[in-house]
């Protein structure tokens, strides 16, 4: 009998999933806390699928043993990006498959594999809305185009997520980085959901008005259903540039709400099981804005679902140090904390050894009322 129940024990910690209650995320019944940082590329839109995971691998884990290595438990990471190489496009711009070569899924299962050796929970955003490369046609087509859209969601997304669904180290899905670059900021609807003139001289749609709230959030909705239909305990997001569309605090709005996503596409299943939303301080006055994560607690927000910060970084963060930044979120209700970002290219980009610094201010905290857990076992 003690056997059994010894055996049914284990089975459970290896089965162990992590799941959401109430604004937290938990792990075999301990309250998770994200400290982790962003390796969004190693080559931009290059990374994954068509073999090219071979020629990153070294990047990729450097990074996970950088994160293991400074007391930190999970990376976001970008797949898609605007479709440069994956997924797999025919002529008309619909998705025939994964990539040419149909190596990403293993790429992925073998990057997680080795996240899981190593600790490290691991968070994959499919795209990317922050910027216009010249492949952004392609996603182009499946924000406006339902058949397009169909036609990735069956024949590349259904199958990663098959795939990958029983991978320990895969926390969750971000399905788009800061949508807010390419939407149009001055449409006016009758829908409120769709209205987005709130948004006007908020600096979104740096990118260009491009598209419409309803697409975006169309596009968000279906592949978000798609997800939680194919593995029901999966988690997934889509991370906004800043809480000014993602709160109704201070006159704004939550375009990433259950109801204006079921609003723009119309499945009830389509619905974001935690937020995810980025800060940096204004590059003239070195100031957060009103609505910046480090100038609120978390449940000032109003969200009823949990709330990481999922890029930040010391370079612009309003004259605090990174081991603040950490610190702060840690300890004001948000469920995590990533840097910006683990490449380190660019001015606005902290160094990896500035990132590492940030891990180590939180290394080893277990703070069950305030913070939650860092080191896990997965």
């Amino acid at each position: 009998m003690l056997t059994s129940l010894l055996f049914l024990s284990l089975a459970a910690w290896v089965d162990a999933r992590l799941y959401i209650h109430g604004d937290h995320f938990y792990y075999n019944g301990q309250r998770v806390f994200f400290s982790g940082m962003n390796q969004a590329w190693v080559s931009y839109g290059y990374d994954w699928g068509n073999d090219q995971y071979q020629h990153r691998r070294n990047k990729f884990q450097s990074v996970i043993n950088a994160v293991k290595n400074n007391g930190g438990n999970s990376i976001r990471v970008w797949v898609h990006v605007e479709g440069q190489t994956s997924p797999q496009f025919d002529h008309t711009g619909h998705v025939i498959g994964t990539d040419a070569s149909h190596s990403l899924i293993n790429e992925l299962n073998e990057y997680l594999q080795y996240a899981r050796n190593h600790q490290i929970f691991i968070f994959l955003c499919l795209w990317n809305g922050a910027d216009r490369g010249n492949t952004n046609a392609r996603l182009e087509g499946l924000i406006k185009d339902t058949n397009k859209l169909h036609s990735y969601i069956n024949h590349a997304l259904v199958p990663m997520v098959k795939a990958l669904k029983d991978q320990p180290a895969l926390a969750g899905w971000d399905i788009i980085n800061e949508m807010e670059g390419v939407i149009n900021p001055n449409l006016h609807s009758r829908e409120p959901c769709f209205d987005t003139t709130f948004l006007r001289s908020s600096g979104a749609g740096w990118k260009g008005h491009i598209y419409s709230a309803q697409e975006l959030l169309r596009f968000i909705n279906w592949q978000v259903a798609a997800i939680r239909q194919t593995d029901p305990q999966a988690l997934v997001t889509a991370g906004s540039w800043n809480p000014k569309s993602n709160t109704g605090l201070n006159g704004m709005k939550n375009l990433y709400s259950d109801h204006c996503l079921i609003t723009a596409g119309h499945n009830n299943a389509g619905t974001l099981n935690f937020y995810s939303t980025h800060t940096y301080d204004d590059k003239n006055s070195h100031q957060y804005d009103s609505l910046s994560p480090f100038k609120h607690d978390k449940n000032q927000y109003g969200l009823k679902k949990p709330l990481i910060i999922a890029e930040f970084n010391q370079v612009r963060g309003g004259h605090n140090t990174i081991g603040e930044l950490f610190t702060y979120a840690y300890y004001h209700g948000y469920a995590g904390a990533w840097s910006w970002h683990a490449n380190a290219d660019g001015s606005d980009t902290d160094s990896l050894a500035t990132q590492e610094a940030g891990l180590r201010s939180l290394r080893g905290k277990n703070d069950q009322t305030n913070g939650g857990i860092i080191h896990l076992t997965i």
